[in-house]
């Protein structure tokens, strides 16, 4: 296994990762401090949000909500029905849906195929009310993103049957949603945004290529360039991006690059943007980022180290995404990921080192395997929705980290 050297950076161990394949040995000793809201949580999905209106930031995650800002009283909200080891709640976006000055959540499913928020009563204890939107297929996550162009975001969940994203177009007791549907033959496992052809709109990015963003989002001017698959995890056929896929211009040159992890197996990568002679966009191979990491389910962008940008790639392990895939109980990370420019090299910043599940049931038992029970408790996984806030309002960005293994927030170290 190939070495590399070691710094430290953000009060972690960072690794240096060369531009091939590579395996990062980054260690222990992390100065992240991993809380737990509820170790005993299993829904994936969490999302920051002033549940009662104090001014101060809650946490809601499936059934319940925990008060800010220490998270130690908690209240129900509503029933979330299980699915096997899932639960239908598969995103929780802040959204004040009735315009009444609280803060309701949208959410999806993918087992219950919907797109819908709940109600926020205002009365801690009080039961939440779920209101459906849509019913456009599996959906697995969601995003608020403004796609649109108005400064308000809209909802768009990865469906995996349609690229499909939702308006509110009237807030109030009487709340309108406008469906954009885009097409179904580009639609797969990952979606995302960003500005590919550096026009200033932000685009639709699925594992198939992207939607172009028109100066006016009407849904037939919305075109489409097959100009990528997000494939990956050689030795295995399952090539599931994750989510988000992400644009971003990582390398510098004005154009905006692709990155995606492989929610369902080994690998992170990017796709390197380029300009033929006659002004033809171009795109690279995908290239690893770092091909040690599984279940790169969930990326973002965040400002980790304060400097006013959002330049750290944030992901981390899925725990159990599927009970048997590859490296299904491999020991889990969350890890943030910086591109050198000068040097042309990507570097690793470990956030949280997780023990693998040696104690799981074998893989012919599948149906036994449970997180809270196979992993030991403190594991940290990504969930379906990790977010980058500040949970303790000291002025640095934290990262709330919902899961099957538990409901935590990491502390940001930085001073």
């Amino acid at each position: 296994m190939p070495r590399y050297r070691v710094l430290a950076t953000l009060g972690a161990l960072a690794v240096i990762l060369p531009a091939g394949p590579s395996t990062g040995e980054d260690g222990a000793g992390s100065r992240w401090v991993a809380h737990a809201i509820n170790d005993r949580s299993p829904f994936e999905a969490a999302g920051p949000l002033d549940a009662d209106g104090d001014g101060v930031l809650d946490v809601v995650c499936g059934s319940s909500w925990y008060k800010g800002p220490d998270f130690s009283q908690s209240f129900p909200t509503r029933e979330v029905a299980q699915q096997g080891t899932y639960f239908n709640c598969f995103a929780t976006l802040p959204v004040d849906v009735n315009a009444d000055g609280r803060m309701d959540y949208v959410t999806c499913s993918y087992f219950g195929r919907d797109v819908g928020w709940v109600e926020n009563p205002g009365t801690p204890g009080a039961p939440w009310t779920y209101h459906e939107i849509d019913t456009p297929g599996p959906s697995e996550a969601a995003w608020l993103v403004d796609l649109t162009g108005d400064g308000v975001p809209e909802v768009l969940p990865n469906t995996v049957n349609v690229v499909v994203f939702y308006e509110l177009e009237n807030p109030g007791p009487e709340a309108s949603w406008k469906k954009y549907e885009l097409g179904t033959q580009e639609a797969g496992h990952g979606v995302g945004t960003g500005d590919v052809n550096g026009d200033g709109r932000i685009d639709l990015l699925t594992p198939k290529g992207w939607f172009e963003a028109p100066e006016e989002p009407s849904i037939a001017s919305w075109t489409f360039h097959a100009d990528w698959e997000t494939v990956g995890g050689e030795g295995s056929s399952d090539a599931r991006a994750g989510i988000q896929i992400l644009a971003h211009d990582v390398d510098g040159d004005g154009l905006s690059d692709v990155i995606f992890g492989m929610g369902h197996n080994y690998g992170l990568y990017w796709i390197q943007q380029g300009q033929a002679a006659d002004g033809r966009r171009t795109w690279s191979e995908p290239k690893f980022i770092d091909d040690g990491i599984h279940q790169a389910h969930t990326l973002l962008w965040a400002d980790l180290d304060g400097d006013g940008e959002q330049d750290e790639l944030v992901t981390g392990t899925r725990i159990y995404g599927h009970e048997v895939e590859p490296g299904d109980t491999d020991a889990p990370i969350i890890a943030s990921y910086a591109f050198d420019r000068d040097a042309g090299r990507w570097t690793r910043t470990l956030i949280f080192q997780g023990e693998p599940a040696s104690q799981a049931p074998p893989r012919e038992r599948a149906g036994d395997r449970n997180a809270l029970n196979d992993f030991p408790r403190g594991t940290v996984g990504t969930g379906l929705q990790m977010s980058a806030v500040d949970l303790d309002g000291d002025g640095d960005q934290d990262l709330l980290c919902p899961g099957k293994s538990g409901l935590y927030w990491l502390e940001n170290p930085r001073e």
